[in-house]
């Protein structure tokens, strides 16, 4: 018998027979995990299980490859918090999704896995949500080995107006070396340089540039998948709220 623990945030739930549930969470050690826990459905367990809540997993299986099954304990809920605030639910969801949708199965991943707790823990301040959120795309390209460059132009070395991001390479280019190219090029706001705060829409023009490379990029080595339309519903969230 193989077993493990860990703390965990659950991405995502499906029915697995007439009273269980097969779970998907994300821990730092085991990243994204799936296995069944049996009584799933029942009105004490159920409630434990809502996308985005921190549990105390025990995983146990006869071999390692086996699906395995779950014992959960809640650690932290965020179901109230995110069921009272619009963009909290948006962000919940397209954090789950994209998760589920991109982590490699059973790949720890500790430090993405610290920022989606911080993240997560945000949720419900509208204030400096948005902004969290779009330095964690940032991370989360990152890790997957799809992180941009803005560090200076990718075709003339300098740093100076550097507003453009090639779409192939994911380098910032100068508004000179865009030249008759730049109506191709993706927008660079300041806020996707890391300098400073933004206004929503700003964020939403960086989130545009980081979904490119989310979907073109790191979504499409894996296959013919779609974006998580969770994801869509956020921006949208975002850019109501102004």
């Amino acid at each position: 018998m193989i077993e493990w623990r860990d703390d965990a945030a659950l991405l995502a739930t499906r029915p697995f027979g007439e009273t269980s549930v097969i779970i998907e969470v994300f821990s730092a050690t085991h990243g994204r995990h799936a296995g069944v826990v049996r009584g799933g459905t029942s009105r004490k367990v159920a409630p434990v299980l809502q996308p985005g809540a921190q549990l105390s997993v025990t995983w146990k299986a006869r071999l390692e490859s086996h699906l395995g099954s779950f014992a959960v304990e809640p650690v932290r809920s965020r179901a109230a918090v995110a069921m009272g605030d619009r963009l909290a639910l948006a962000g919940l969801n397209a954090v789950c999704a994209l998760l589920a949708h991109v982590l490699p199965e059973r790949e720890g991943h500790p430090a993405l896995y610290d920022r989606t707790i911080a993240l997560l823990d945000l949720l419900g301040q509208s204030d400096v949500w948005p902004l969290a959120y779009l330095r964690w795309e940032q991370a989360l390209l990152d890790e997957m080995g799809f992180g941009l460059d803005l560090s200076a132009c990718a075709v003339r070395g300098v740093n100076e107006e550097l507003i453009y991001v090639s779409p192939r390479s994911g380098r910032a280019v100068s508004r000179q070396a865009a030249g008759e190219w730049a109506n191709r090029m993706l927008p660079l706001p300041p806020v996707l340089a890391g300098k400073g705060d933004a206004e929503n829409s700003e964020i939403v023009t960086a989130l545009g540039t980081t979904g490119h490379f989310i979907e073109n990029r790191l979504i499409h080595s894996l296959g013919d998948r779609p974006m998580p339309p969770a994801r869509a519903r956020l921006i949208e969230t975002i850019a109501r709220a102004g």
